[in-house]
């Protein structure tokens, strides 16, 4: 855990570190940062702005809003002016005209170009506004040598400034810009894939994609024993807070303020406060979210689906069958669910984002829908029955052998596909399942399954799995003659960088903790923490 109470992101720091030394050293590569709401973007971009200090880099963050042109441009060009005088020793306000001022004996031509964008948005001239504005970094440049790193945050409410050739101008400037380097941010994810794909996909301006995840376990177990270091929490109890919120940072936040702030330390009463409650936080963030859907056409249909895959049914005939709707149909309900990042597609099932929005839809939202009668303490007691089953059932699976747990997890498979790793891969309906031993110290214990075509040899790794380990079970593999084998090693704990590449050579799947917990949550089963 780091000193300054920052976790798990380290990764993502020396990435956007790497691209600003890149743009020192002459080569430019954009960066779009994506990642569901409240998975830390921001904070990210905070904490590395907050370390980083480099002279001949001018960095403008700006968070774009709905907003019109002229209000955008004055806030960019305020921006870059204060960013480009931090390290002048001048006192500095937020001032358009104030920093013109200023910036002038150092910047004249730019200060000459900012003028002449300020009388165009005077005289209501809006052609070529949004380019000229990113033009002054290439300005800015010219007269100091300096270059400039763009930051726009949830860049795509620059569609609401009223720019109708954004992109195209933007795609074309792209190509040109060497010196400037632009860092997009977004929430929407399935949005920001497929205009970097088209509208911003030209040869010399390509974005590399960094999709922000949510906190691992071990770093969600960090922050949590930090936070929580004065309590006396129980282990299950915070291995089941990470299930619950999937590592979500802000999630991890607000449960843990809870625990912090609430005399009673009791996890239900805390949950119940939180989703239950009408002034619960997160009841009212999510009650928000549904709205959208309320307020549109086929609201009903869009409820139902969402609220049968919160509920276990996560495939499309089954989801059809329940609302008895056609699969066209359904089809394109789902279709505009994926686009608004509600539902992600996993192969042939499907998975709300937001687990804890999964959650509230069931055990909230659709018991209070269900409800005859306005008894809220009823409705109170049903949802704090649901909650206390649901931490009982993770404590009691938290118990089992890992081997019971899997056996259990493969006795789900219906020859379903999923996609895992960025491969496709099928989930075999087993007919056989049986424990199998290794004859080698690294790995003692897996399974072996059997379907009508194919061989599953899986083995299970409690600590760090090795290139040896590799080795060995592919030698143990050798002894089946079946030719159809799926071979995979389940690592509980971190994989060695040699052994992923022997594992590619040898034709082995590694699944770490997360690859594992991904399947798990498709067939509604308790995560494993450990």
């Amino acid at each position: 855990m780091s000193k300054d109470n920052f976790f798990g992101r380290n990764n993502y720091l020396a990435i956007l570190e790497k691209r600003i030394t890149d743009l020192k050293e002459g080569y430019r590569q954009n960066l779009a940062i994506i990642g569901d709401e409240l998975v830390g973007k921001t904070s990210l971009i905070f904490k590395f702005l907050d370390k980083f200090h480099d002279k001949q880099i001018i960095i403008l963050y700006l968070e774009t809003r709905p907003e019109s042109l002229e209000t955008f441009a004055r806030r960019f060009m305020g921006a870059l002016l204060y960013n480009f005088l931090i390290n002048s020793g001048t006192p500095l306000r937020e001032d358009l005209g104030f920093l013109m001022d200023r910036s002038k004996k150092y910047i004249p031509k730019t200060v000459e170009k900012i003028e002449s964008i300020l009388i165009e948005l005077q005289k209501r001239k809006r052609n070529n506004i949004f380019t000229q504005l990113l033009s002054l970094c290439d300005a800015i440049n010219q007269e100091t040598g300096k270059s400039c790193v763009v930051i726009l945050d949830e860049f795509q409410n620059l569609e609401a400034v009223g720019n109708k050739g954004l992109y195209r101008e933007w795609s074309k400037l792209l190509i040109l810009q060497k010196k400037t380097l632009y860092i997009i941010i977004s929430s929407l994810k399935f949005k920001t894939k497929v205009l970097l794909s088209k509208d911003l996909s030209l040869l010399f301006g390509n974005f590399q994609t960094l999709a922000i995840e949510p906190f691992d376990v071990r770093t969600s177990h960090s922050y949590l024993d930090y936070r929580l270091d004065k309590t006396n929490i129980e282990k299950g109890y915070k291995d089941f807070i990470i299930h619950f919120t999937g590592g979500y940072p802000f999630y991890l936040k607000v449960i843990s303020d809870a625990l912090l702030t609430l005399e009673k330390k009791d996890l239900v009463d805390i949950i119940e406060g939180l989703l239950f409650e009408p002034a619960g936080i997160l009841n009212q963030r999510f009650s928000n979210y549904i709205k959208r859907f309320l307020d549109s056409p086929h609201s009903q249909d869009y409820i139902s689906l969402l609220h049968a895959i919160a509920s276990g049914q996560n495939k499309i005939k089954d989801i059809a069958h329940i609302l008895r709707k056609p699969v066209k149909e359904i089809n394109i309900r789902i279709n505009r669910l994926l686009e608004l990042d509600t539902l992600m597609r996993c192969g042939d099932l499907f998975k709300i984002n937001d687990r804890l929005f999964s959650f509230w839809l069931k055990f909230v939202y659709q018991e209070k829908i269900n409800s005859l009668t306005f008894d809220a303490k009823n409705q109170k007691a049903v949802f704090r029955e649901n909650i206390n089953g649901l931490i009982n059932d993770f404590l009691l699976k938290s118990k089992e052998p890992i081997a019971e747990r899997i056996t259990e997890l493969l006795r789900l498979f219906q020859d379903e596909s999923v996609r895992l790793q960025s491969k496709r891969l099928r989930l075999d309906h087993l007919r056989e399942i049986k424990p199998l031993e290794f004859n080698y110290h690294g790995l003692k214990d897996g399974l072996l399954g059997r379907s009508n075509d194919s061989l599953w040899i899986m083995g299970f790794k409690y600590d760090l799995l090795t290139e040896e380990d590799i080795s060995e079970f592919a030698k143990e593999c050798k002894k089946y003659r079946h030719k159809a084998q799926k071979k995979i090693i389940i690592a509980l704990q971190d994989i060695d960088t040699n052994a992923s590449l022997r594992a590619l050579e040898e034709k082995i799947l590694t699944w770490d903790l997360n690859n594992l917990n991904q399947i798990l949550d498709l067939f509604y089963q308790p995560r494993v923490i450990v």
